[in-house]
């Protein structure tokens, strides 16, 4: 998607501290971290949020929670425990509109909803 800075990063060319990438996910690290580890996964084909996810994108979710929980191990917060977020639209919080799952962890966090 022209002028999607994720979509520009997913295809290199833009930087990033990129940490995980393959056809289908590229993973990197967020640039206004909100925790010591806070990690940014998004599919490498634009997909503006969740409500625009379809059916058939039911296993590159999949690989983005796999890909989250790999990171986590790699990270050291697979143990202590980590929380994953996506935020879907503007009133729910979304700043670039293209689909993202933040792994945030490596410290205490407060407590949310669950």
């Amino acid at each position: 998607m022209p002028g999607c800075v994720f979509c520009s990063i997913a295809s290199g060319a833009m930087e990033a501290n990129v940490l995980y990438r393959d056809d289908e996910v590229t993973a990197f690290r967020d640039i206004q971290p909100v925790a010591p580890t806070h990690i940014l996964i998004i599919p490498n084909k634009h997909v503006i949020s969740a409500a625009h996810l379809r059916p058939e994108d039911g296993k590159l979710l999949s690989k983005m929670f796999m890909v989250a929980k790999q990171l986590a191990e790699e990270e050291g917060i697979s143990s202590s425990g980590y929380r994953l977020i996506t935020n879907t639209g503007s009133d729910g919080g979304q700043s670039v509109f293209h689909l993202h799952l933040h792994l945030i962890g490596g410290r205490k966090l407060n407590v949310g909803l669950g």
